[in-house]
């Protein structure tokens, strides 16, 4: 099945653009926006929409495969490309991408998309948020072309099986971690609530007093509202850094000591910690600092586990990161490794080094995004997936949730 046409169109995405930078150095909210000036390369604000383009490729008989580029909520921060404007990649899509896949053969995922990922641009490659979103309106057409799901054909052409279970879902509260958390108790989440703990005076304490307080609250919301009495959700915190920002981010002893006090605290439920530092240096820097805290933690015996994020953005990083044990469980930032094929090989690659993988992504992607993103964790099978795209809990759980059970409905039936 021949593609015989490739067409984009600009959207919006589940979320905004923030600068991180600016946000470190001081930017407040006010209401949804922030006040401040950018710190990062392309920022006009400190917030600004979201932005994504979808990719359609036309196939000989006229069905249409499709995909979203979209790229993180904190672009251009740790290492990542740079902000994401329609305007700026539709012409690269048109140029590059378009003669290079029309006329191929819809006939293997895998080839297609190291095809695609060769391309060179003046010399660099494709923005990851392109290399995103081709990837998945390959896969979509390869899957057409072959009358599969998704799922099915990853599940082929990698060698593993399609997930006879749901994948546990991890929800994002933004900053209403309260509010927000009432709904993924509703709705039993197994991971919540991620918390968006990025700023040590309004949201860590300094001496780490906020976010002990929020985990003892969280702690005993759960049990006090749970819609059955074995509901145990894991208690997944992403603090941003602050953690190493209030105690040393190379005092693993002090830093150490604060996560088991949140560890008492959330008892009896598991605890996540997500960038316990941020050495906002090099990619070096922060695996030495990750890996030197998990290993003070797994002296000690703590149960905490530790997850990467930071500095951990491309298949190469992470295997890195897994490799070194620098952290428990790392974060497969989808967007970040540009095509779906990197997600799908990360995936394995922590499995097979006894790693837990966490198939993430970021608020600021699409609907079609998280859809695609489900078929690879069904083939896969990651430890967990985020319900995305969006802060809003309820939608963005509905989208990965549903796309989850369409596929336990139908994977036998093909």
């Amino acid at each position: 099945m021949r593609i015989v046409d490739m067409v984009c169109s600009p959207g919006r995405t589940g979320f905004y653009f923030d600068d991180q930078r600016a946000i470190k150095k001081g930017a407040v909210s006010d209401g949804t926006f922030y006040v401040g000036e950018p710190a990062t390369e392309g920022f006009t604000s400190v917030r600004q929409a979201g932005e994504s383009i979808s990719v359609m490729l036309i196939l000989e008989d006229g069905q249409v495969a499709y995909g979203d580029c979209a790229a993180v909520q904190y672009s251009g921060a740790g290492g990542r490309d740079p902000l994401f404007l329609a305007e700026d990649f539709i012409p690269v899509l048109m140029n590059h991408v378009k003669p290079m896949l029309v006329g191929k053969e819809a006939d293997n995922f895998r080839s297609l998309c190291q095809e695609m990922e060769s391309i060179e641009v003046e010399g660099k490659r494709l923005h990851t948020a392109i290399r995103y979103g081709v990837s998945q309106a390959i896969l979509d057409a390869v899957a057409k072309a072959k009358k599969k799901m998704m799922c099915q054909v990853v599940a082929e052409e990698y060698g593993c099986q399609v997930s006879d279970r749901l994948i546990p879902i991890f929800t994002q509260s933004g900053d209403d971690r309260y509010g927000n958390s009432d709904k993924m108790i509703i709705k039993g989440a197994q991971v919540l609530p991620h918390a968006l703990i990025n700023n040590v005076e309004t949201k860590l304490g300094p001496k780490g007093e906020k976010l002990l307080d929020y985990v003892k609250w969280l702690r005993n919301r759960i049990i006090e509202m749970r819609p059955v009495e074995s509901y145990e959700p894991i208690l997944h915190i992403d603090v941003y850094g602050t953690i190493g920002a209030a105690f040393g981010p190379e005092n693993y002893s002090a830093m150490a000591d604060y996560i088991e006090t949140l560890e008492e605290a959330a008892k009896p439920l598991k605890l996540r910690i997500e960038g316990p530092m941020d050495m906002d240096k090099d990619r070096e820097t922060q695996l030495t600092a990750l890996a030197g805290l998990t290993a003070e933690l797994d002296r000690r015996g703590s149960s905490v586990e530790l997850v990467a994020d930071e500095w951990c953005n491309t298949l190469e990083d992470i295997k890195l990161f897994a490799d070194n044990k620098a952290g428990h469980m790392i974060q497969i930032k989808t967007p970040d490794l540009g095509g779906i094929n990197n997600t799908i090989e990360a995936v394995l690659y922590c499995k097979e080094k006894g790693i837990g993988a966490y198939q993430g992504g970021t608020c600021n992607e699409t609907d079609r995004s998280a859809q695609v993103c489900v078929h690879c964790a069904m083939a896969t099978q990651p430890d967990q997936i985020l319900a995305k795209p969006g802060m809003g809990v309820d939608e963005g759980f509905m989208i990965v949730y549903n796309e989850m059970q369409r596929i336990l409905a139908l994977k036998d039936l093909q």
